[in-house]
């Protein structure tokens, strides 16, 4: 396995931890860059039952086509990098 798969699998469980809690345009990045990394691109869902559901798979289409003209090694790099920056700061704060 390459360094870099191999450095986007353990940014990806340690981005995975449910205590772990981002705003939601970090959520969106980290969404964005992780469909990208894994070569998905966005479908529509399907029956949207309500305006929140709609409006959320409307941010999450959004941040797709943001990402979408970036190669996948370079989805995998901006994920590792949103994890270094953000788990961080997440777990310093934990700290105080």
């Amino acid at each position: 396995m390459k360094d870099l798969d191999k450095r986007f699998e353990e940014a990806v469980k340690l981005a995975s931890n449910p205590d772990l809690k981002f705003p939601p345009d970090i959520r969106l990045l980290f969404y964005a860059y992780y469909k990208r990394a894994m070569g998905h691109h966005h479908k529509s869902a399907g029956i949207i039952n309500s305006e929140e559901e709609a409006l959320i798979s409307g941010f999450k289409m959004n941040a797709i086509f943001q990402a979408k003209n970036i190669s996948i090694e370079d989805a995998k790099k901006n994920y590792i990098k949103l994890v270094d920056v953000h788990i961080s700061k997440v777990q310093e704060e934990k700290l105080d």
